[in-house]
């Protein structure tokens, strides 16, 4: 048996057969990871034979719900490579994760003529809040343009960065391009003038070797359900001191230390920012999908994913009709543009050949506008993903030509 062929594991995902029992051909893994087996096991006994709520129950299965819940804390800190647990907030989504830093960290420690610096690829997770928390502050966002081949300009970076420059907001991994950001690099960057750094880790969790010493961020976002695990919860990393000086993001239940009407006490991080009955279920889950993920090597995945998408970029290379965009070296995501086809178009020819791309946009409008186009087809590589999926895919296209012929 190949290397790919024990990597891929499409048994372990139910999700990849259709309802007619055929093959579906998923490559649509940047917006959202099939689940494997096991995190569906661990799912369905939390909701179930071991449920319970967490924290403050004083019997037996609550106990140990809440065992559970906070050793998935404990996975992901080792996952991540982070010094401690209490380093690891949870959270809904990546996308709560940056709007809790603009609105803790932010709101106290930016203000007005003060700089943001985002880039030109990133989602729409990392523009909005920092607009939301100029517009409170009057601080300015200021936007770092792209190398030819689609990657951050960390050179551009430096000579944008001044002493008023307070946050650097970037894409570990871009979800359009799979360019992937020379992260280390960038956080020196930052740090030479003062600045934190964030990083929104939601493609470079589920594909790479995260460490958050090595990368030296300051505050590093991803989601789970790009993890291979459940929606409702992501990860906010930040180090301890950090987390200690940030104010609450929202009142009420678990976040407190102590209440009274005359006034409330806060509880440490990384309680102090998880309010309300917590995503037990959701956590437990993600440790399963941390488990798989790990057990396979994430460098594993990153070489696996890499690899299928440079035999994309082959095989669409052949075709004079099809433009390509981003880097050549990519982790895994491929975007590209039929001629004559609308994006949405191709998706749904190809979803009557049961492969699914996505097509649109990519919550990435000002990269779109960058790019010169409305939107993209983009391919995105899980690890249960194999050369027969390209094949499948290369058939829809050759399908989609002849219709728009």
């Amino acid at each position: 048996m190949s290397d790919t062929a024990t990597l891929t594991r499409k048994a372990d995902f139910p999700g990849l057969v259709t309802q007619e029992g055929e093959v579906w051909h998923y490559l649509d893994t940047a917006a959202s990871a099939q689940k494997p087996q096991p995190v569906i096991d661990a799912m369905s006994c939390a909701l179930g034979k071991d449920y319970a709520t967490v924290h403050r129950g004083v019997y037996g299965r609550s106990a140990q719900m809440t065992s559970g819940y906070e050793a998935a804390r404990r996975r992901v800190a080792n996952f991540i490579g982070a010094k401690s647990e209490n380093e690891v907030v949870f959270v809904r989504g990546a996308t709560e994760a940056i709007n809790l830093v603009a609105a803790t960290w932010g709101m106290t420690r930016i203000g007005e003529g003060d700089r943001i610096i985002l880039s030109t690829l990133e989602h729409h997770s990392n523009i909005v809040p920092w607009q939301m928390l100029a517009e409170r502050t009057g601080a300015k966002i200021e936007v770092c343009p792209l190398t030819p081949d689609g990657q951050i300009d960390l050179g551009a970076l430096e000579a944008m960065l001044t002493p008023r420059t307070k946050l650097v907001s970037l894409a570990h991994v871009s979800n359009v391009l799979g360019s992937v950001l020379d992260a280390r690099k960038a956080a020196d960057l930052a740090h030479s003038v003062g600045a934190k750094i964030l990083l929104d880790g939601c493609q470079a969790a589920p594909r790479m070797r995260l460490d958050m010493e090595a990368l030296d961020c300051d505050f590093y976002a991803f989601s789970g359900h790009k993890l291979y695990g459940p929606t409702g919860i992501g990860v906010l990393w930040a180090g301890s001191e950090l987390l200690e000086h940030m104010p609450p993001y929202q009142g009420g239940g678990a976040m407190i230390d102590k209440v009274a009407f005359d006034g409330t006490t806060y509880a440490p991080p990384p309680q102090r920012f998880e309010a309300g009955t917590p995503m037990i279920t959701e956590a437990i889950a993600l440790h399963a999908a941390i488990d798989y993920v790990d057990a396979l090597g994430p460098d594993r995945l990153f070489e696996h994913e890499s690899r299928l998408a440079a035999t994309l970029r082959d095989e669409l290379r052949k075709l004079n009709a099809v433009t390509l965009f981003g880097p050549e070296e990519s982790a895994g995501i491929v975007s590209f543009a039929l001629e004559g086809v609308h994006p949405h178009d191709l998706g749904t020819i190809l979803d009557e050949e049961n492969v699914a791309i996505r097509a649109g946009h990519h919550c990435a409008q000002p990269l779109m506008d960058h790019l010169g186009v409305p939107a993209t087809a983009r391919a995105s590589f899980g690890l249960y993903s194999d050369e027969s999926d390209i094949d499948a895919l290369m058939r829809g296209i050759e399908r989609t030509r002849r219709i728009f012929g």
